[in-house]
């Protein structure tokens, strides 16, 4: 798609200018940030699909997503459509419910491009949601925000596309609420790996033994009041624990750990055949 010399507007939230609303699922933003995480390193935006469906009262329900790719510059946007297209088929043969409702792109706010790829959307279905994730976290968090696109005329003359934005309404359990929380407000140089993980854990596990132990100590030597509730979680807890020798423990422990190992050497394996494919795919088409 070459880029026109259209106009972009970008307004805020209006309550009264429109009764759409979008409800998203934090699938859906976990899916967004996963893919901006995983782009390719000259990528400085990622751009998909979103899916759902429409409620009978007009709200708009996204509850899933995949990424596209694309190639963006100052003059032009180019999309994988064939790819889009099979990922489209193979979501709905696992959920056939599920359709196409808008796209989503990683950023601030709409860009230039962003007329283009909603016009190519709009193609396949009829007023398409534009979902944008802030996942540089601009203002120290995650800005989530939702879009419409009208475009504007005069006469048979196009002016501009007009963004509306519209409310977003996003609803999770107790669990997701802390991982979205987690996610939006801490800050990494990068992802620690599954032993990193473990080591992590194990030494969190090893100072919580050390406040049992001294808590038990200070109840014997009569230091602190003996609390009926504490004694009987923890008499729970040692009951729980497998009476393993040494020698068995060890392994145990090391056959779940070169499981491990082997699930991620196989793992990676496999995401860099998929990168591969994805360019080699990817490079054809523009070609």
């Amino acid at each position: 798609m070459a880029a026109s010399d259209q106009t972009v507007l970008q307004f805020t939230a209006l309550p009264s200018s429109s009764s759409l609303l979008a409800k998203v699922h934090p699938l859906v933003i976990f899916n967004v940030c996963d893919c901006y995480v995983r782009r390719p390193d000259q990528a400085e935006r990622v751009i998909g699909t979103l899916l759902g469906s429409v409620l009978p009262d007009g709200t708009v329900d996204i509850r899933n997503s995949y990424a596209v790719p694309h190639n963006e510059s100052s003059d032009q946007v180019a999309l994988d459509i064939d790819y889009h297209h099979n990922m489209l088929l193979s979501h709905q043969k696992v959920n056939p419910k599920e359709v196409i409702v808008g796209w989503y792109s990683t950023g601030s706010g709409v860009t230039g491009g962003s007329a283009l790829i909603h016009e190519f959307y709009s193609r396949e279905i009829s007023n398409p949601i534009h979902l944008t994730v802030d996942t540089g976290f601009t203002n120290g968090e995650g800005t989530i925000k939702a879009y419409v696109s009208v475009n504007l005329s005069l006469g048979d003359r196009q002016l501009a596309a007009q963004f509306q934005e519209i409310p977003i309404d996003l609803r999770m359990v107790e669990a997701e609420r802390v991982g979205y929380d987690i996610l939006k407000t801490t800050t990494v140089d990068k992802i620690p790996s599954d032993l990193e993980g473990m080591e992590v854990s194990m030494q969190r596990l090893l100072a919580l033994t050390d406040d049992v132990y001294k808590y038990v100590d200070d109840v014997v030597e009569g230091h602190a009041e003996p609390d009926n509730s504490v004694g009987r979680l923890i008499a729970e807890t040692v009951a729980s624990l497998p009476k393993l020798a040494p020698s068995a423990f060890d392994k145990l422990v090391n056959d779940g750990l070169q499981d491990h190992l082997l699930l991620l050497y196989l793992s990676s394996i496999t995401r860099t055949q998929l990168s591969l494919a994805e360019k080699l795919n990817t490079a054809a088409q523009v070609l």
